[in-house]
């Protein structure tokens, strides 16, 4: 698991939130009203979906004399106990991290970063949501922006979180990494993909590592996780061993694949630019994924029998 005493420069992105989420608030009204009335209660500021930062921090304010609970999310309680809202905007796109998003990771504390993150997934919940999908009639936001209810049919829908698989295969000391068309030059990362209806995690990951690289997997295991806000995804990092190394790549999915040995895999991670690819940065689980394989290899056989 992520070890969040580490170095930001090292910290997994947008985990280690510290924000008591106040369920017994978001469903009752006069609660809500209260919180959204309070003098401490402050505004995680966004410009659009990328974060504002001031002086280190993620920018808050105060509530405008104006605004109106019901364009507002209570993300939680800080441990001030003051409420802390997000507002809701009908911001487009969002899909993929900016450069101001990225670098949050090395400017802000974990718990910011993680509320940031929180923040984020809800507001363009919201904006991507609102008809109803049920029978197409507007919807609007209820229990404090944790769920939106249709006006016609009275349908209540929850924000939704994508589970996605990111996975490694290893085989004979090396691992898989691959790398998408899109991606910068000499860019590598782990595989992933959505997890389907009617999957386990293990089946998932089986599943995209045979269909991206033709690689056959068993003995799948789990790593961590990771909430993704762009736009809102649990990337849950896995391990599985491959029965054999030949590749044969979905060329419409994957550009390149190789399998890298753990030398290579320490001078990627190393930032070292002999390395044979670009790994991906701290704040992405892949990055730890890697790590956590190569800190298995270099842990000594124990005594024999």
């Amino acid at each position: 698991m992520p070890d969040h005493s580490r170095p930001l420069r090292e910290q997994l992105g947008f985990v280690g939130g510290q924000i008591d989420r106040a369920d017994h608030i978001r469903t009752r009204s006069e609660l809500v009203a209260q919180a959204f009335a309070s003098p401490q209660a402050r505004l995680v500021m966004l410009d659009g979906l990328d974060p504002v930062t001031a002086d280190g921090h993620l920018a808050m304010a105060a509530l405008q004399p104006d605004a109106k609970a019901q364009d507002h999310v209570l993300l939680g309680l800080d441990e001030d106990q003051r409420p802390i809202f997000v507002r809701l905007s009908n911001v487009e796109g969002g899909f993929f991290p900016t450069e101001r998003s990225h670098a949050i990771a090395t400017q802000l504390s974990a718990h910011e970063v993680a509320l940031y993150g929180t923040a984020r997934s809800l507001v363009h919940w919201h904006a991507r949501h609102r008809f109803c999908s049920v029978c197409g009639s507007p919807s609007h936001p209820e229990k404090a922006g944790w769920a939106r209810r249709c006006g016609a049919c009275n349908s209540e829908h929850f924000p939704r979180v994508d589970p996605v698989a990111i996975m490694l295969a290893e085989h004979d000391g090396r691992v898989l990494v691959g790398r998408q068309h899109r991606w910068p030059d000499r860019f590598y990362s782990a595989l992933a993909g959505f997890i389907e209806p009617g999957e386990t995690i293990e089946e998932a990951v089986a599943r995209e590592i045979k269909e991206e690289a033709g690689v056959t997997v068993h003995s799948v295991r789990y790593v961590m996780s990771q909430p993704w806000p762009f736009p809102s995804s649990l990337m849950i990092a896995c391990i599985g061993q491959a029965q054999d190394d030949a590749l044969t790549l979905d060329e419409t999915e994957i550009e390149h694949a190789f399998w890298c040995d753990a030398a290579g895999v320490r001078a990627a991670l190393a930032n070292d630019p002999a390395a044979p690819f670009i790994a991906p940065p701290p704040m992405a689980v892949a990055h730890h994924l890697l790590k956590h394989w190569l800190d298995a290899q270099l842990v000594p056989p124990g005594p024999s029998a």
